[in-house]
């Protein structure tokens, strides 16, 4: 009589069983697939919902603030940080020039400077955090986290940046993750720079200055014209104030041009503050400025003329953290009145550019440090 195998006892004949101990752990082992199934279709839903937040970014302060506050909100981060790469300095006037200055960003002349394994950094690392290794990336006196990830920001075969994330979870970022959503956080990122940057580089070509955010040349002489139509119908003046920083040639020479560009913004910056609405400032070119003052007199040339001088050299310019320069200005002031029949603007702007600029120059020959006016009118 043949005996039944041990294992299918009682089971009619039918499939083996098998034991309740594994059942339990092929269950456990399925509600843990589910699980990661589920964090990874929400992380999936997250990092979508972010990056289009981040290509719809109007401009660059508000792209960073998005990818620094909005990244560090969205995944629940100690902290992010982004490192860019701007060589000359394009991004940094860029932001200057609106007076920003965005919280989590660097600006570096070279990212291998920061961090020497970045040379090759293909893909995202994700590991634990290393004092020599990463501190410059998350910043000098940051509170350190336990692990972080490098996202690398490259457009055009070239590393443009690098995006950090900072926890003070050992276990948030290993080795061992899958790194595909934070691969592609990165190339979305690194488009969104690039697109922000352009936008904005649109925007101040044309008639902008790059460095310190003023009015360029092209746009005075086309705005001059405009004003002196609208004193001519008014019959009003107009006073154009040219402006020259003294001996900036020395503070190139003694600190070098970045200090030199400081000197340039902070000098505009001051010159703006005492200018009103309906004036126009520009940088004329190299250390040189201009102001049209529209519906002025010669005496309001000179009232202003003044309060850009006592604000310039009463407050002397930081240009290294353990040094400051006194700087002065020689100005020349002129006026515009044009009369009835006046119809070549564009003859009458250069005059009063070149009268204001002769007074400038008289100004320098005098010993600097002062305004000058012009004792001629430009009329016609």
């Amino acid at each position: 009589m043949a005996r039944e195998h041990p294992d299918t006892q009682g089971s009619g004949g039918g499939e083996p069983q098998a034991p309740e101990g594994e059942v339990r752990l092929l269950k456990a082992r399925l509600a843990m697939l589910t699980e990661e199934v589920g964090r990874n279709e929400a992380l999936l839903r997250k990092t979508q919902e972010r990056e289009l937040e981040l290509l719809r970014s109007n401009s660059l302060q508000q792209l960073f603030e998005r990818l620094i506050g909005g990244l560090r909100a969205s995944y629940q981060l100690d902290g992010v940080t982004l490192v860019i790469n701007d060589p000359q300095h394009e991004i940094r006037h860029l932001l200057a020039g609106d007076g920003l200055e965005p919280e989590g960003v660097a600006f570096v002349d070279a990212l291998i400077t920061v961090a020497p394994q970045l040379h090759n950094l293909d893909k995202p690392w994700l590991g634990p955090f290393h004092k020599a290794d990463h501190e410059l990336l998350i910043g000098r006196g940051a509170p350190a986290p336990a692990s972080i990830a490098l996202i690398p920001l490259r457009r055009h075969e070239q590393l443009d940046g690098v995006l950090v994330f900072h926890s003070r979870d050992a276990l948030r970022f290993t080795q061992d993750l899958a790194s595909d959503f934070l691969a592609h956080l990165g190339v979305v990122a690194a488009i969104c720079i690039e697109n922000a940057v352009n936008r904005a580089r649109l925007l101040r070509s044309g008639l902008t200055d790059f460095l310190t955010g003023f009015h360029n040349r092209r746009y005075l002489h086309a705005r001059l014209r405009e004003e002196l139509a609208r004193a001519q119908r008014a019959r009003q003046s107009l006073v154009c104030l040219m402006i020259d920083v003294d001996h900036f040639k020395r503070i190139n020479d003694q600190y070098g041009h970045l200090c030199g560009d400081t000197v340039l913004k902070e000098v505009a910056h001051r010159i703006d503050a005492e200018m009103r609405i309906s004036d126009t400032g520009a940088r004329f070119g190299g250390d040189e400025f201009a102001i049209v003052l529209s519906q002025a007199e010669l005496v309001d040339g000179e009232k202003v003329a003044a309060r850009v001088l006592h604000s310039v050299r009463n407050h002397p310019v930081p240009v290294s953290p353990q040094a400051s320069e006194t700087v002065t200005l020689s100005i020349g002031v002129a006026v515009a009145r044009p009369g009835p029949g006046t119809r070549d603007y564009k003859v009458l702007a250069e005059r009063l550019i070149a009268e204001a600029d002769a007074a400038l120059y008289r100004a320098k020959s005098a010993g600097r440090n002062r305004y000058t006016v012009s004792p001629n009118p430009v009329v016609a």
